[in-house]
């Protein structure tokens, strides 16, 4: 028995690392035996980073660990290692692209998890994985360690990820039944699968790829039941296979504590993003956060917030998760009770006064509560415990 993982098998324009895994499972000799593969996403500021960030695991079973690693050799030379060195530019993103440089790691013992912390939490380099027994490839051993190192817990969700047809790769346009899609999106423990505001699919990437759709679900059942009903829809394209994946999207196993501080200011930009200039450095929402956006845009001066976040530089937090932990009252001068106007300051501790009738009272202000427009926490939706939120909040695509 072991364990087995890759990363880092695709560019921008063509290769798939879920799919190569889903041929590699498939050629397994018959003296091995897979479990259910495994698919983590990692940092999400990784500087080598391709599409999704994620890499793929599995625990194997075998008799002739020899034989497993004969076809692993092959496998990796016939189809993995002529992916290295492949790259494409973005065209709606200046980040730095890096050359495709494939990795694939052998355990026969399971690897400590802390790895997998260190990985989902912040960058980590080549230096600093643990040995395998045998490994092949470069930078991709890193995501291919920290998909083995995780002991999947109970709050882990799953993933039914489809292929296309061969002859449908590199194309950008999927066919995937809306119809289907809407009766998908109605099973509790789906998430992510439609924006009901703009009707808009959310399970099929709109690249080059070979992946058709991903469904995903709080259990894996309704996983299998739900990428099967899709993969069988009258108006879905073909697909050439389809593989339930556990994983740890919306784990949070990517954030660590939460911080708390008191906002200063906030600053509004265009399509809604957010600046909270706190006390503790500023925290970024950004317009496709949803919930996140729209109570960031409600917080003024004075107000405690509470939240959880990544920070990909110094000083900088890109919010996934807010709450309001007391809110500052709003304060106006009080109603001359005679004119019905507002009084004005007499000065520092001398109370206000009418500025028509003179009327004069000891209180300098008159506070109204404020009621935050959500009672308890607001996250994106890949973050959060409960993925009924999607009624109100959005995942980003880095996600």
């Amino acid at each position: 028995m072991g364990w087995l993982g890759l990363d880092d098998t695709d560019s921008l324009e063509e290769g798939c690392t879920t799919f190569t895994f889903h041929l590699l499972l498939n050629g397994l000799p018959k003296s091995a035996t897979a479990q259910t593969p495994r698919l983590v996403r990692l940092w999400p500021f990784a500087r080598q980073r391709t599409r999704g960030n994620a890499a793929l695991g599995v625990e194997i079973e075998t008799n002739n660990e020899r034989e497993l690693l004969d076809y692993l050799d092959g496998f990796w030379t016939k189809h993995i290692s002529i992916q290295r060195g492949k790259i494409a530019q973005s065209t709606h993103d200046e980040r730095e692209q890096f050359p495709a440089d494939p990795g694939m790691v052998w355990f026969s013992v399971q690897p400590d998890q802390s790895f997998y912390f260190s990985a989902v939490r912040g960058e980590v380099n080549l230096q600093s994985i643990p040995k395998a027994d045998y490994s092949w490839g470069g930078q991709g051993c890193i995501g291919a360690t920290a998909a083995v190192a995780w002991k999947q817990g109970e709050n882990c969700t799953w993933e039914a990820i489809a292929w296309r047809a061969y002859e449908r790769h590199g194309q950008n346009v999927r066919k995937v039944c809306q119809q289907t899609l809407e009766k998908i999106d109605e099973i509790e423990t789906t998430f992510l699968s439609r924006d009901p505001r703009k009707g808009r699919a959310l399970v099929a990437p709109r690249g080059p790829c070979p992946v058709l759709f991903g469904i995903r679900s709080r259990v894996q059942e309704d996983a299998q039941k739900s990428g099967e009903l899709l993969q069988n829809a009258e108006h879905t394209e073909p697909c050439v296979g389809m593989r339930v994946f556990s994983t740890n999207q919306a784990t949070d196993d990517h954030l660590s504590k939460s911080m708390a501080a008191q906002v200063k200011s906030v600053q509004k930009y265009a399509r809604g993003s957010c600046r909270i200039i706190t006390d503790k450095g500023d925290w970024m929402a950004f317009a496709e956060s949803g919930s996140v956006k729209r109570l960031a845009q409600w917080l003024q001066a004075g107000d405690i917030i509470e939240g959880y976040g990544l920070s990909p530089d110094v000083g900088v937090v890109h919010l996934e998760k807010l709450r309001v932990v007391s809110a500052t009252p709003d304060r106006f001068r009080p109603m001359c009770s005679i004119c019905n106007v507002r009084m004005k300051s007499m000065g520092t501790g001398q109370g206000s006064r009418c500025p028509q009738c003179k009327l004069r009272t000891d209180d300098a202000w008159d506070e109204i509560p404020r009621t935050p427009p959500f009672s308890s926490w607001v996250c994106l939706l890949y973050t959060s415990p409960s993925p009924r939120d999607k009624r109100q909040s959005r995942m980003p695509s880095s996600a």
